[in-house]
This record gives C-alpha cells, structure tokens and sequence, in this order.
C-alpha cells in the first residue's frame, strides 16, 4: 500500500494564510495538515507516501516522504497534479489517493483501505450538517453524488439545485487497486485532449470530472459511505469549522513534526 498526496494548489481562498507557506502546513490546532495526514497513513501501516507539490514547494521536505514538483501548478488543475507522479502508477501496490488540504480519521482512512474494488471512493452521507456550518447556503457548493443499488457511483461533480441530487460529498480520497493502476494512467492518457470536460480543458480538469468520465466509460467506481469524521481548509471559516471540530474529535499526532 502507498500513498500520494496532492497539494500543489495556491489555495488562494484561505487569503494571507498562504501567502508564505503551502496550504497543508497551515496549522490547526497547532499541528500542519500535512502531520495530521502523515500520522494517520503511518498508523494505518502505509510507509510509501508522495507528495505532488508546486507552489512554495521549497518548504516542504521531509525524510519520511517523496516529493514530485507540478511547474505548472498555476496552469493546471488536480488531475494534471496527480499524474506528475505517474511513476507510483508502475509497481503493483494499490494506492490511496488524498487531496492535500482534508484531515480525516483513521477509521474512515481503514475503511477505504479495506476496500477491495477496483476503484473507490469515500463519501460522507452526513455532509449537510458539515456544509451548513462551512457557508451559508450549502448548494452554493455542494455537488452531485447519486448511487446506484450497488453503490457504484453514477453522478458526480455537477452544480445542483436541490439537496435530493445529493446522496453524500466526496471527501478527497481514492483508492486504486493495484491490478488496475495501469489501466487508470492510460485512460488518463488516452483522454481527448482537445475538447472541454465539465468546462475545463484537459490540464485543468477537475478530479470529479475524471471520475465522471471513467464512469461514461463503463469503470465502477464504488462508494465508501462514512459519517462525517474529516474536515476540509479551503476558507478561514474552514479553519474554525476545523479547529473547533478536532477539539471535539482529537485525532493523535505524534510529537516530531513531519514537514
């Protein structure tokens, strides 16, 4: 088992708090994201972790992870992200996928994990709660996420109307198994890339938009149902929202600081 984290991004939404340092070593409750992420991998058994960095990528380093650098992070979205470490496609462990700015406990990390389809992701069925204290009207960020009666996902990613469209929020982590990881870099590869995927071109497609494509084109992608434990930075209410939840639901660090 092996990680990548992808924290390329600016994160220009959390305003003066990225102005000199990456968005994952942003404190919360004085640890980074980067050493809640970290922890809770390393004590789920998972050793071989990559980071995808880009902007201010020289203050991170560490000698517990790996570090690939997106020059064009500016230009490029999640998916162009991911793929800059395309070498941990190659061997034959699966791979847990997380984006860089969620901090998530290590139930619903073990529960992803023990997870043996080919692809999957976690979702939280609880996610209204979370969103109505992260901004005023939910929808305003919220996107689709319908099932099938397996749930398989079989909607994702789109702008909705109504809170029925919605049957749980993807957190930022995803599991590849290890015999389709090859599988998952060429359909990447052989993508259009010349047309447009939910209104982005190829370099700045979503991860949500990928995923909807794998699934037009007949991949299962299954859900991983979890309630609500993980938080995610993107804003400086975020950060409260976050601070004050890990208050309530302390998940352990370790004293030496990863980043």
């Amino acid at each position: 088992m092996k990680s990548i984290i992808l924290a390329a991004g600016k994160g220009s939404r959390l305003g003066e708090l990225t102005k000199e340092k990456p968005k994952i070593l942003n404190f919360v409750n004085g640890k980074t994201i980067l050493d809640y992420q970290l922890n809770v991998m390393r004590s789920c058994g998972i050793k071989d972790i990559s980071i995808v960095t880009g902007y201010l990528n020289q203050f991170i380093g560490s000698k517990y992870i790996k570090k690939y650098i997106n020059p064009n992070y500016d230009k490029t979205n999640m998916v162009s992200t991911l793929f800059t470490a395309k070498k941990e496609f190659e061997d034959s462990s699966d791979i847990i996928i997380s984006y860089g700015d969620i901090i998530y406990t290590k139930s619903n990390l073990l529960k992803l994990i023990e997870s043996n389809e080919e692809v999957s992701l976690t979702i939280d069925t609880k996610w209204l709660d979370y969103w109505s204290e992260r901004m005023a009207n939910p929808l305003d960020d919220a996107e689709s996420l319908r099932l099938d009666k397996n749930n398989n996902i079989i909607d994702i990613g789109n702008k909705v109307n109504d809170i029925a469209s919605i049957e749980g929020q993807y957190m930022g982590l995803i599991k590849i198994r290890k015999d389709v990881k090859g599988k998952f870099l060429n359909h990447w590869q052989n993508m259009d890339k010349n047309i447009f995927y939910n209104g982005q071109n190829f370099d700045n497609m979503y991860m949500t938009s990928f995923l909807q494509d794998l699934i037009d084109n007949n991949w299962k992608i299954k859900s991983i149902k979890v309630s609500r434990g993980w938080v995610e930075i993107d804003t400086p209410n975020d950060l409260k929202v976050a601070e004050a939840w890990l208050k309530k639901n302390p998940c352990k660090v370790l004293t030496s600081t990863y980043s």
